[in-house]
């Protein structure tokens, strides 16, 4: 294999990724049979300290007891540098054939992917385990960011890596309160008109940090994933802020509540005349490659075999949509 094609990771449909605390259990089951293509069980963020170690119990009796149909499950462990870490993978990981993927949270070096991927290796072959544990990270610190290639490159385990716009807010120290909105603070003006009237003209200001992380994730075949928009009753913004990431080569996004996921799931799958532009496109190519050429015309459009490739990706998608239903 050519050293500049990524090793392919294992795919998984990740258009929607639903955060489930797992300090409430009532919400399980709904979760279960929601629409979310993945499911996240929390024990970091969103449990307090002394609530940890029966957030850890909820989880594995989750993963056990519930029927998770064909979703992925993940279980968002807590960092590597708190108490918690340790017990949180290999009492999990031990007790849990169920479990697909780890979510590690803060991820600074490519050594922290690393350690967590040995310490998986060892469960596995402790345990027997027929099927490797998946492993996606959160890169939601300047740190992160600045080894965010590196990390990418890491581990053959890694399957994703997620903007964690939160904590990234809070290690930039933006002020920022509602993560994942847009703020009026990133802006510019434009010069006065004839009548002395400038106009406000508001930017992305994570336009760079999400573009990095998913050029990364491209370069070495990982999934991007977009982190939350906690304004979860501005559907709009929500939307946009998923439209703007898939713009930049995300896969999906999370969602922090419900109501989230059926947006997040739309955005991220073919539109219709996507899937009948990719159809009309292949019989297209198809036609012109038996011809002996490389290129022809659509639409009035030049299309050749980067355009090919584009249609193969959602098709791609089409099919594991429809192994969901």
């Amino acid at each position: 294999m050519s050293l500049t094609i990524p090793k392919a990771r294992r795919f998984r449909l990740q258009r929607s990724e639903l955060a489930v605390p797992a300090t409430s259990p009532h919400f399980f089951p709904k979760a279960a049979k929601g629409a979310a293509d993945v499911i996240f069980l929390d024990l970091e963020d969103a449990v307090a300290p002394e609530q940890k170690l029966n957030a850890r119990k909820n989880a594995i009796a989750a993963l056990n007891e519930i029927d998770w149909g064909d979703k992925t499950v993940a279980v968002r462990v807590n960092g590597l540098d708190t108490p918690w870490a340790f017990r949180d993978i290999t009492e999990i990981v031990a007790r849990c054939p169920r479990l697909d993927m780890v979510m590690a949270p803060k991820i600074g070096t490519a050594f922290d992917v690393q350690f967590i991927d040995a310490l998986l290796g060892q469960l596995e072959r402790e345990l027997d385990r027929a099927e490797p544990v998946g492993l996606e990270v959160l890169i939601e610190t300047a740190l992160g960011m600045a080894n965010v290639e590196s990390i990418a490159a890491s581990s053959e385990r890694l399957e994703a890596m997620i903007f964690g716009v939160g904590d990234y807010s809070v290690s930039m120290q933006t002020g920022d309160v509602l993560f994942g909105s847009a703020s009026a603070k990133y802006s510019v003006l434009t010069a006065p008109d004839e009548r002395g009237m400038r106009e406000r003209h508001w930017n992305d200001k994570w336009h760079f940090a999400i573009a990095r992380m998913a050029n990364a994730c491209r370069a070495y075949g990982l999934r991007a994933i977009d982190g939350p928009y906690v304004d979860y009753a501005d559907t709009d913004g929500y939307r946009a802020s998923a439209e703007r990431a898939a713009a930049l080569g995300c896969d999906g996004k999370w969602a922090i509540h419900p109501s989230q996921v059926a947006i997040a799931n739309e955005v991220y799958s073919p539109a219709p005349e996507q899937l009948e532009w990719a159809a009309r496109l292949v019989t297209t190519m198809n036609e012109a490659v038996a011809q002996g050429r490389g290129a022809a015309s659509l639409d009035g459009k030049m299309i050749d075999m980067a355009h090919f490739k584009v249609a193969e990706n959602i098709e791609r998608k089409r099919r594991a949509i429809a192994e969901r239903r």
